[in-house]
């Protein structure tokens, strides 16, 4: 096959690529200027897609001796990931930009470029699985990634490749060191990737500006405190709320709701923030087939924790298919704009995942769909 390997930079894609090319597949490196304006270094371990990054990912290549090349996705990257990451803290949401990236860069703009091309297949860093056409958990439970990419279609994944996610992160960076490549030891990048500051809400209040309003106890309706925008608030937060006196009982407050209309934070107790269904859309799903009917299994919230148990039906409102999520026991800090992912357990080979859809909106309500009561 003709493979398209999209380089990072990092260890994981450069060794994605050079098993590409021991599996005797004829690879082409590709590394995406996602910044219009790129610094020249990390910082450490945060950020990516500095000249840095792109100067690692070309030495790899000439390692591995294959073709080279940095595509300009900067433009399109603004407008994909940017902005509607932006736009979503503005109305109460807390997106997850790995998930857009994966759904609107790697997987639709540039799958779609390198078949027009004439490459049959994409091969990426991402700790995941594909099993007989099935994404599944990688085997490192702790770098799995296959949350942030349950949001592609069958025939997406029907042209993807992911050669790392059988092994564990150990086992890559010493394949690395023994391929003679320079990143065996660089860093992994972490937080948000194009604010390598780290700082999320400086970033958004210059995007957003000063939008005030008030921070609200929700038991007794008090006005505790006032901000400079919902942008700066996520649901389950504790710190940075900007009250001053403890709460009656002394215990710790949470961010339990956030009304962008009104610029309204809604503050409570942990047991305040216990969710226990979920509504999420517009679904996708993975074998490109809604399931006939509800399905038990566990549903993964964001993209580190929020796991539990639960009963997903399939819905479709005016047209756009939906999962109605029953949780079989509560998960905090549930928030919308995040993805809630539908896993089937299986121990041999992975668990496989079987769809995912945007939280759209939650209810502390316990619920049972009506198919599965006694």
């Amino acid at each position: 096959m003709r493979v398209l390997a999209a380089m990072s930079g990092g260890v994981d894609s450069a060794v994605a690529a050079a098993r590409a090319v021991e599996a005797g597949h004829d690879v082409v490196g590709v590394h995406l200027a996602l910044s219009t304006a790129p610094g020249a270094l990390r910082t450490g371990s945060r950020g990516c897609c500095s000249r840095e990054d792109a100067d690692d990912a070309r030495r790899a290549a000439d390692v591995l001796g294959i073709p080279f090349y940095v595509w300009d996705f900067a433009d399109r990257f603004k407008e994909d990931v940017i902005d509607e990451f932006v736009d979503a803290y503005a109305v109460g949401e807390t997106p997850n930009p790995c998930l857009t990236c994966n759904e609107k860069i790697k997987f639709a703009a540039l799958a779609d470029k390198a078949i027009a091309l004439g490459f049959d297949a994409l091969a990426t860093g991402h700790y995941a699985r594909l099993v007989d056409g099935e994404l599944r958990r990688a085997v490192d439970d702790d770098k799995d990634q296959s949350y942030v990419l349950a949001v592609l279609t069958a025939d997406q994944l029907s042209r993807a490749l992911f050669p790392v996610g059988d092994s564990p992160k150990s086992e890559i960076r010493a394949e690395a060191a023994d391929r003679g490549l320079a990143v065996a030891d660089k860093p992994d990048s972490h937080d948000i990737c194009f604010i390598p500051t780290g700082d999320t809400r400086a970033f958004l209040g210059a995007r957003i500006g000063i939008r005030p309003g008030a921070v609200v106890d929700g038991a007794t309706g008090d006005r505790l405190a006032d901000h400079e925008g919902v942008h700066g608030f996520t649901i389950g937060q504790r710190k940075g709320l900007g009250i001053d006196a403890p709460a009656a009982d002394g215990r710790p407050r949470y961010v339990t709701g956030i009304d962008p209309e009104s610029g309204t934070v809604t503050v409570g107790a942990a047991e305040d923030l216990h969710i226990w269904r979920i509504t999420a859309g517009p679904a996708v799903w993975t074998s490109g087939v809604a399931p006939e009917g509800p399905i038990e299994c566990m549903v993964q919230v964001r993209a580190h924790g929020g796991l539990a148990p639960a009963v997903v039906t399939p819905t479709e409102v005016d047209g756009v298919p939906g999962l109605d999520i029953a949780l079989s026991e509560p998960l905090t800090g549930v928030a919308r704009g995040q993805a809630a992912v539908a896993y089937l357990p299986d121990a041999d080979s992975g668990d496989l995942v079987v769809g995912s859809g945007r939280i759209r909106s939650t209810s502390p309500v316990p619920a049972t769909p009506a198919s599965l009561d006694a």
